[in-house]
Protein backbone atom coordinates (compact mmCIF):
# COMPACT_ATOMS: atom_id res chain seq x y z
CA UNK A 1 0.00 0.00 0.00
CA UNK A 2 2.86 2.36 1.21
CA UNK A 3 4.87 1.46 -2.83
CA UNK A 4 1.46 1.76 -4.68
CA UNK A 5 0.37 5.38 -3.02
CA UNK A 6 3.94 6.57 -3.26
CA UNK A 7 4.31 5.95 -6.52
CA UNK A 8 0.48 6.94 -7.57
CA UNK A 9 0.77 10.24 -6.10
CA UNK A 10 3.99 10.54 -7.81
CA UNK A 11 2.81 10.39 -10.97
CA UNK A 12 -0.19 12.49 -10.39
CA UNK A 13 2.80 15.23 -9.31
CA UNK A 14 4.78 15.05 -12.40
CA UNK A 15 1.71 15.43 -14.29
CA UNK A 16 0.95 18.73 -13.34
CA UNK A 17 4.46 19.87 -14.57
CA UNK A 18 5.90 20.16 -11.37
CA UNK A 19 9.82 19.72 -10.65
CA UNK A 20 10.93 15.79 -9.66
CA UNK A 21 12.99 17.09 -6.71
CA UNK A 22 9.78 18.70 -5.55
CA UNK A 23 7.49 15.88 -6.82
CA UNK A 24 9.84 13.32 -4.96
CA UNK A 25 9.59 15.02 -1.31
CA UNK A 26 5.58 15.75 -1.60
CA UNK A 27 4.83 12.55 -2.69
CA UNK A 28 6.90 11.17 0.43
CA UNK A 29 5.42 13.56 3.26
CA UNK A 30 1.92 12.75 1.42
CA UNK A 31 2.51 9.07 2.70
CA UNK A 32 4.19 9.43 5.56
CA UNK A 33 1.50 12.18 6.51
CA UNK A 34 -1.47 10.11 5.41
CA UNK A 35 -0.60 6.27 5.68
CA UNK A 36 -0.46 4.40 8.99
CA UNK A 37 2.49 2.55 10.10
CA UNK A 38 4.76 4.96 8.32
CA UNK A 39 7.44 6.53 10.02
CA UNK A 40 7.19 9.67 11.59
CA UNK A 41 7.30 13.17 9.23
CA UNK A 42 10.33 14.02 11.58
CA UNK A 43 12.01 11.41 9.14
CA UNK A 44 11.80 13.55 5.87
CA UNK A 45 13.76 16.40 7.39
CA UNK A 46 16.41 14.02 9.04
CA UNK A 47 16.91 12.93 5.09
CA UNK A 48 17.53 15.94 3.84
CA UNK A 49 20.19 16.02 6.09
CA UNK A 50 21.89 12.64 5.71
CA UNK A 51 21.17 12.94 2.36
CA UNK A 52 23.33 15.33 1.83
CA UNK A 53 26.00 14.92 4.29
CA UNK A 54 28.49 12.52 2.23
CA UNK A 55 31.89 13.20 1.80
CA UNK A 56 31.81 11.02 -1.57
CA UNK A 57 28.73 13.25 -2.72
CA UNK A 58 30.67 16.88 -2.71
CA UNK A 59 32.72 15.20 -5.79
CA UNK A 60 29.26 16.17 -7.70
CA UNK A 61 29.54 20.04 -7.11
CA UNK A 62 33.23 20.41 -7.63
CA UNK A 63 32.90 17.84 -10.97
CA UNK A 64 30.45 20.62 -12.29
CA UNK A 65 32.55 23.35 -11.60
CA UNK A 66 35.50 21.65 -12.49
CA UNK A 67 34.02 21.20 -16.18
CA UNK A 68 31.69 24.67 -16.34
CA UNK A 69 35.67 25.95 -15.89
CA UNK A 70 36.76 23.91 -18.64
CA UNK A 71 33.83 24.89 -21.34
CA UNK A 72 34.58 28.28 -20.56
CA UNK A 73 38.11 28.38 -20.71
CA UNK A 74 38.72 27.12 -24.50
CA UNK A 75 39.47 23.53 -23.66
CA UNK A 76 36.76 22.22 -25.59
CA UNK A 77 37.60 24.02 -28.56
CA UNK A 78 40.94 22.82 -28.49
CA UNK A 79 40.13 18.90 -28.07
CA UNK A 80 37.66 19.46 -30.82
CA UNK A 81 41.15 21.29 -33.16
CA UNK A 82 43.26 18.17 -32.07
CA UNK A 83 40.49 15.77 -33.04
CA UNK A 84 40.10 17.14 -36.18
CA UNK A 85 44.04 17.49 -36.74
CA UNK A 86 44.51 13.67 -35.65
CA UNK A 87 41.36 12.08 -37.78
CA UNK A 88 39.80 14.59 -39.57
CA UNK A 89 41.55 13.91 -42.82
CA UNK A 90 39.84 10.40 -42.99
CA UNK A 91 36.33 9.91 -45.18
CA UNK A 92 34.05 11.86 -43.42
CA UNK A 93 36.20 12.46 -40.80
CA UNK A 94 34.13 15.14 -38.95
CA UNK A 95 31.83 12.38 -38.05
CA UNK A 96 34.54 10.92 -36.29
CA UNK A 97 35.73 14.06 -35.13
CA UNK A 98 32.57 14.84 -33.24
CA UNK A 99 32.94 11.57 -31.45
CA UNK A 100 36.25 11.26 -30.65
CA UNK A 101 36.18 14.97 -29.15
CA UNK A 102 33.35 14.24 -26.98
CA UNK A 103 35.36 10.92 -25.87
CA UNK A 104 38.32 13.55 -25.04
CA UNK A 105 35.53 16.53 -23.40
CA UNK A 106 33.60 13.20 -21.25
CA UNK A 107 37.08 12.46 -19.05
CA UNK A 108 36.90 16.20 -18.54
CA UNK A 109 33.68 16.81 -17.59
CA UNK A 110 31.58 13.90 -16.25
CA UNK A 111 28.02 15.25 -17.97
CA UNK A 112 26.41 14.11 -20.81
CA UNK A 113 23.98 17.17 -21.28
CA UNK A 114 27.60 19.34 -20.94
CA UNK A 115 29.50 17.24 -23.69
CA UNK A 116 26.54 17.87 -26.09
CA UNK A 117 27.05 21.90 -25.58
CA UNK A 118 30.68 21.85 -25.56
CA UNK A 119 30.66 19.92 -28.78
CA UNK A 120 28.07 20.57 -30.71
CA UNK A 121 28.58 24.07 -29.90
CA UNK A 122 31.77 23.94 -31.90
CA UNK A 123 31.32 21.01 -34.79
CA UNK A 124 27.79 21.18 -35.25
CA UNK A 125 27.76 24.31 -37.30
CA UNK A 126 31.05 23.40 -39.13
CA UNK A 127 29.39 19.63 -40.32
CA UNK A 128 27.05 22.10 -41.70
CA UNK A 129 28.75 24.13 -43.95
CA UNK A 130 30.56 21.14 -45.12
CA UNK A 131 27.21 19.14 -46.19
CA UNK A 132 26.35 17.28 -43.39
CA UNK A 133 22.35 17.40 -42.55
CA UNK A 134 21.78 18.99 -39.81
CA UNK A 135 19.20 16.07 -38.27
CA UNK A 136 22.62 13.92 -38.75
CA UNK A 137 24.89 16.14 -36.94
CA UNK A 138 22.19 16.59 -34.30
CA UNK A 139 21.53 12.99 -33.37
CA UNK A 140 25.48 11.90 -33.82
CA UNK A 141 26.16 14.76 -31.62
CA UNK A 142 23.52 14.00 -28.79
CA UNK A 143 24.61 9.95 -29.03
CA UNK A 144 28.24 10.93 -28.52
CA UNK A 145 27.29 12.72 -25.42
CA UNK A 146 25.82 9.73 -23.39
CA UNK A 147 29.86 9.09 -23.43
CA UNK A 148 30.11 11.91 -20.83
CA UNK A 149 28.56 9.61 -18.32
CA UNK A 150 30.69 6.27 -18.98
CA UNK A 151 33.95 7.75 -19.53
CA UNK A 152 35.47 9.08 -16.13
CA UNK A 153 34.91 11.46 -14.04
CA UNK A 154 31.00 10.48 -14.39
CA UNK A 155 28.66 12.15 -12.02
CA UNK A 156 25.99 9.35 -12.23
CA UNK A 157 28.87 7.16 -10.70
CA UNK A 158 29.40 9.07 -8.29
CA UNK A 159 25.90 9.06 -6.96
CA UNK A 160 25.61 5.13 -7.60
CA UNK A 161 29.12 4.84 -5.75
CA UNK A 162 27.14 6.70 -2.68
CA UNK A 163 24.04 5.21 -3.00
CA UNK A 164 25.38 1.75 -2.84
CA UNK A 165 27.89 2.23 -1.16
CA UNK A 166 30.60 0.81 -3.62
CA UNK A 167 34.13 2.06 -4.45
CA UNK A 168 33.82 4.93 -6.96
CA UNK A 169 37.02 4.32 -8.48
CA UNK A 170 36.37 0.95 -9.53
CA UNK A 171 33.42 2.46 -10.76
CA UNK A 172 35.79 5.07 -12.86
CA UNK A 173 37.57 2.26 -14.41
CA UNK A 174 34.59 0.19 -15.03
CA UNK A 175 33.05 2.62 -17.11
CA UNK A 176 36.05 3.04 -19.68
CA UNK A 177 36.16 -0.16 -21.78
CA UNK A 178 32.21 0.26 -22.39
CA UNK A 179 32.97 4.07 -23.68
CA UNK A 180 35.23 3.39 -25.97
CA UNK A 181 33.23 0.71 -27.62
CA UNK A 182 30.11 3.12 -27.56
CA UNK A 183 32.92 5.45 -29.35
CA UNK A 184 33.46 2.92 -31.68
CA UNK A 185 29.83 1.80 -32.67
CA UNK A 186 28.74 5.43 -33.27
CA UNK A 187 31.96 6.12 -35.64
CA UNK A 188 31.00 2.98 -37.26
CA UNK A 189 27.30 3.35 -37.78
CA UNK A 190 28.25 6.91 -39.06
CA UNK A 191 30.34 5.70 -41.50
CA UNK A 192 27.44 3.20 -42.98
CA UNK A 193 25.05 5.48 -42.70
CA UNK A 194 26.99 7.93 -45.30
CA UNK A 195 28.56 5.65 -47.35
CA UNK A 196 26.85 7.12 -50.13
CA UNK A 197 27.04 10.08 -49.13
CA UNK A 198 29.57 11.80 -52.16
CA UNK A 199 29.77 15.12 -51.11
CA UNK A 200 30.83 14.29 -47.63
CA UNK A 201 33.02 11.52 -48.39
CA UNK A 202 35.87 13.44 -49.42
CA UNK A 203 37.40 14.80 -46.57
CA UNK A 204 38.22 18.47 -46.03
CA UNK A 205 40.97 18.53 -43.99
CA UNK A 206 44.38 17.82 -45.35
CA UNK A 207 46.75 15.34 -43.18
CA UNK A 208 49.67 17.26 -41.94
CA UNK A 209 51.80 15.98 -39.30
CA UNK A 210 52.75 19.49 -38.40
CA UNK A 211 49.14 20.73 -37.75
CA UNK A 212 48.89 17.72 -35.45
CA UNK A 213 51.76 18.95 -33.84
CA UNK A 214 50.46 22.32 -33.41
CA UNK A 215 47.04 21.35 -32.23
CA UNK A 216 48.71 18.57 -29.83
CA UNK A 217 51.22 21.56 -28.46
CA UNK A 218 47.26 23.51 -27.79
CA UNK A 219 45.57 20.97 -26.28
CA UNK A 220 48.18 19.41 -24.12
CA UNK A 221 46.85 20.84 -20.86
CA UNK A 222 43.49 19.85 -21.56
CA UNK A 223 44.56 16.23 -22.68
CA UNK A 224 46.38 16.39 -19.40
CA UNK A 225 43.39 16.67 -17.00
CA UNK A 226 42.14 12.66 -17.28
CA UNK A 227 45.49 11.67 -16.19
CA UNK A 228 45.84 13.96 -13.53
CA UNK A 229 42.32 13.40 -12.09
CA UNK A 230 42.74 9.04 -12.74
CA UNK A 231 46.84 8.71 -12.40
CA UNK A 232 46.23 10.95 -8.81
CA UNK A 233 43.17 8.61 -7.75
CA UNK A 234 44.97 5.29 -8.75
CA UNK A 235 48.14 5.91 -7.30
CA UNK A 236 46.38 6.62 -3.81
CA UNK A 237 47.46 10.72 -4.12
CA UNK A 238 44.04 11.17 -3.30
CA UNK A 239 40.35 10.55 -3.44
CA UNK A 240 37.60 10.91 -5.83
CA UNK A 241 36.38 13.65 -4.00
CA UNK A 242 39.71 15.73 -3.69
CA UNK A 243 40.51 14.80 -7.30
CA UNK A 244 37.71 17.22 -7.47
CA UNK A 245 38.54 19.54 -5.96
CA UNK A 246 42.53 19.28 -7.86
CA UNK A 247 40.15 19.32 -10.93
CA UNK A 248 38.94 22.78 -10.23
CA UNK A 249 42.08 24.66 -9.21
CA UNK A 250 43.62 23.17 -12.51
CA UNK A 251 41.21 24.39 -14.71
CA UNK A 252 41.19 27.77 -13.16
CA UNK A 253 45.02 27.96 -13.39
CA UNK A 254 44.55 26.87 -16.96
CA UNK A 255 41.77 28.83 -18.03
CA UNK A 256 43.48 32.30 -16.28
CA UNK A 257 46.74 32.12 -16.69
CA UNK A 258 47.53 29.81 -19.85
CA UNK A 259 44.72 29.81 -22.43
CA UNK A 260 43.65 33.22 -20.62
CA UNK A 261 40.33 32.53 -21.73
CA UNK A 262 38.55 33.14 -19.02
CA UNK A 263 38.97 36.80 -17.12
CA UNK A 264 38.48 37.01 -13.45
CA UNK A 265 35.48 38.93 -14.06
CA UNK A 266 34.14 36.23 -15.54
CA UNK A 267 34.31 34.08 -12.69
CA UNK A 268 31.45 35.30 -10.91
CA UNK A 269 29.09 33.94 -13.31
CA UNK A 270 30.83 30.49 -13.92
CA UNK A 271 30.26 30.58 -9.67
CA UNK A 272 26.55 31.19 -10.26
CA UNK A 273 26.20 28.63 -13.26
CA UNK A 274 27.62 25.91 -11.25
CA UNK A 275 26.01 26.41 -8.29
CA UNK A 276 22.78 26.56 -9.64
CA UNK A 277 23.49 23.12 -11.06
CA UNK A 278 24.91 21.57 -8.21
CA UNK A 279 21.54 22.96 -6.26
CA UNK A 280 19.61 21.40 -8.44
CA UNK A 281 21.36 18.09 -8.03
CA UNK A 282 21.75 18.36 -4.46
CA UNK A 283 17.90 18.87 -3.85
CA UNK A 284 17.44 15.43 -6.02
CA UNK A 285 19.80 13.85 -3.76
CA UNK A 286 18.26 14.58 -0.51
CA UNK A 287 14.25 14.45 -1.95
CA UNK A 288 15.36 11.27 -3.32
CA UNK A 289 16.71 9.26 -0.37
CA UNK A 290 13.40 9.79 1.38
CA UNK A 291 11.59 9.06 -0.89
CA UNK A 292 14.12 5.63 -1.57
CA UNK A 293 14.08 5.09 2.60
CA UNK A 294 9.95 4.55 2.16
CA UNK A 295 10.38 2.45 -0.68
CA UNK A 296 13.03 0.19 1.83
CA UNK A 297 10.41 0.28 4.78
CA UNK A 298 7.43 -0.45 2.31
CA UNK A 299 9.76 -4.04 1.15
CA UNK A 300 9.17 -2.84 -2.34
CA UNK A 301 12.64 -4.87 -3.34
CA UNK A 302 11.42 -8.14 -1.56
CA UNK A 303 8.07 -7.72 -3.32
CA UNK A 304 9.99 -7.05 -6.65
CA UNK A 305 12.32 -10.26 -6.16
CA UNK A 306 9.60 -12.64 -5.55
CA UNK A 307 7.85 -11.32 -8.79
CA UNK A 308 10.69 -11.78 -10.88
CA UNK A 309 11.44 -14.78 -9.90
CA UNK A 310 7.64 -15.87 -9.91
CA UNK A 311 7.88 -15.28 -13.74
CA UNK A 312 11.29 -16.93 -14.18
CA UNK A 313 14.07 -18.50 -12.39
CA UNK A 314 16.40 -17.80 -15.50
CA UNK A 315 18.50 -14.79 -15.00
CA UNK A 316 18.97 -13.52 -18.35
CA UNK A 317 15.22 -13.41 -18.26
CA UNK A 318 15.31 -11.51 -15.57
CA UNK A 319 18.11 -9.35 -16.15
CA UNK A 320 16.48 -8.23 -19.59
CA UNK A 321 13.22 -7.39 -17.79
CA UNK A 322 14.89 -4.98 -15.50
CA UNK A 323 16.71 -3.03 -17.98
CA UNK A 324 13.36 -2.66 -19.88
CA UNK A 325 12.04 -1.33 -16.82
CA UNK A 326 15.57 0.83 -16.28
CA UNK A 327 15.07 2.05 -20.35
CA UNK A 328 11.35 3.44 -19.53
CA UNK A 329 12.45 4.96 -16.43
CA UNK A 330 15.46 6.28 -18.40
CA UNK A 331 12.63 8.12 -20.89
CA UNK A 332 10.42 9.93 -18.21
CA UNK A 333 12.38 10.20 -15.12
CA UNK A 334 15.99 12.48 -14.62
CA UNK A 335 19.21 10.42 -14.29
CA UNK A 336 20.45 11.49 -10.39
CA UNK A 337 17.09 10.52 -8.57
CA UNK A 338 16.50 7.58 -10.91
CA UNK A 339 19.87 5.75 -9.80
CA UNK A 340 19.15 7.13 -5.88
CA UNK A 341 15.34 5.19 -6.20
CA UNK A 342 15.88 2.31 -8.16
CA UNK A 343 19.68 1.12 -6.73
CA UNK A 344 17.66 0.16 -3.84
CA UNK A 345 15.00 -1.70 -5.56
CA UNK A 346 16.90 -3.45 -7.46
CA UNK A 347 20.62 -3.83 -6.36
CA UNK A 348 19.33 -6.72 -3.73
CA UNK A 349 17.69 -8.76 -6.41
CA UNK A 350 20.95 -8.33 -9.20
CA UNK A 351 23.04 -9.06 -6.05
CA UNK A 352 20.94 -12.34 -5.79
CA UNK A 353 21.17 -13.30 -8.99
CA UNK A 354 24.88 -13.00 -8.80
CA UNK A 355 25.64 -9.87 -10.30
CA UNK A 356 28.62 -8.15 -9.28
CA UNK A 357 27.36 -3.74 -7.83
CA UNK A 358 30.25 -2.94 -10.05
CA UNK A 359 28.73 -4.15 -13.64
CA UNK A 360 25.20 -3.51 -12.23
CA UNK A 361 26.44 -0.03 -11.97
CA UNK A 362 27.30 -0.12 -15.55
CA UNK A 363 24.11 -1.42 -16.41
CA UNK A 364 21.98 0.96 -14.99
CA UNK A 365 24.46 3.77 -16.27
CA UNK A 366 24.19 3.17 -19.23
CA UNK A 367 20.27 2.48 -19.33
CA UNK A 368 19.96 5.86 -18.27
CA UNK A 369 22.22 7.26 -20.60
CA UNK A 370 20.60 5.81 -23.34
CA UNK A 371 17.07 7.83 -22.04
CA UNK A 372 19.45 11.29 -22.58
CA UNK A 373 18.91 10.32 -26.16
CA UNK A 374 15.47 9.37 -26.53
CA UNK A 375 12.33 11.46 -25.99
CA UNK A 376 10.11 12.90 -24.46
CA UNK A 377 12.47 13.89 -21.79
CA UNK A 378 15.88 13.07 -23.36
CA UNK A 379 17.97 16.16 -22.15
CA UNK A 380 20.73 15.52 -25.15
CA UNK A 381 18.04 16.22 -27.44
CA UNK A 382 17.03 19.04 -26.14
CA UNK A 383 20.43 20.90 -26.13
CA UNK A 384 21.10 19.56 -29.56
CA UNK A 385 17.83 20.65 -31.13
CA UNK A 386 18.77 23.83 -29.52
CA UNK A 387 22.07 23.63 -31.06
CA UNK A 388 21.25 22.87 -34.70
CA UNK A 389 17.60 24.34 -35.00
CA UNK A 390 16.22 20.95 -35.75
CA UNK A 391 13.28 19.72 -34.08
CA UNK A 392 12.80 17.43 -31.36
CA UNK A 393 10.75 15.04 -33.70
CA UNK A 394 12.97 14.98 -36.46
CA UNK A 395 15.99 14.56 -34.23
CA UNK A 396 14.68 11.35 -32.81
CA UNK A 397 14.04 9.63 -36.05
CA UNK A 398 17.52 10.85 -36.88
CA UNK A 399 18.81 8.95 -33.84
CA UNK A 400 17.54 5.78 -34.60
CA UNK A 401 20.64 3.61 -35.94
CA UNK A 402 22.40 4.90 -33.30
CA UNK A 403 19.30 4.36 -30.59
CA UNK A 404 19.83 0.31 -32.41
CA UNK A 405 23.64 0.68 -31.59
CA UNK A 406 23.10 1.53 -27.96
CA UNK A 407 20.55 -1.02 -27.62
CA UNK A 408 23.05 -3.89 -28.74
CA UNK A 409 26.05 -2.74 -26.33
CA UNK A 410 23.42 -2.55 -23.72
CA UNK A 411 23.00 -6.62 -24.14
CA UNK A 412 26.69 -6.68 -24.13
CA UNK A 413 27.24 -4.73 -21.09
CA UNK A 414 24.75 -6.93 -19.37
CA UNK A 415 25.85 -10.19 -20.36
CA UNK A 416 29.39 -9.52 -20.87
CA UNK A 417 30.51 -8.87 -17.47
CA UNK A 418 34.40 -9.19 -18.09
CA UNK A 419 33.65 -5.84 -20.49
CA UNK A 420 32.93 -3.67 -17.23
CA UNK A 421 35.23 -5.91 -14.29
CA UNK A 422 38.39 -6.30 -16.61
CA UNK A 423 39.90 -2.75 -15.64
CA UNK A 424 38.74 -3.16 -11.93
CA UNK A 425 40.29 -6.20 -11.44
CA UNK A 426 43.85 -4.51 -12.61
CA UNK A 427 43.43 -2.05 -9.74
Amino acid sequence: MIAGILFISLVILLFFSIPIGICLGLSSMIVMVFVDGTPPLVLLSRSVVTGADSFPLIAVPLFILAGDLMQHGGMSRRLVSFSNALIGHIRAGLAYVNVLACVFFAAISGSAPATVAAIGSNLIPEMEKVGYKRPFSGALTASAGMIGVLIPPSIPFIIYGVTAEVSIGKLFLAGIIPGVLFAIVFMSTARYLLRNDEKIAQSTTKFEPANIWVSFKEAIWSLLVPGIILGGIYSGVFTPTEAGAVAVVYATFIGLFLYKDIAFRDLFNILAESAKTSGTILILVIMATAFGRLITIAQLPADLARSLTSFSDNPIVILLLINIVLLIVGMFMETISSIIIMTPILLPVVTALGVDPIVFGVILTVNLAIGFCTPPLGVNLFVASGISGVSIENLSKAILPFFIGMLVLLLLVTYVPAISLTLPSLW
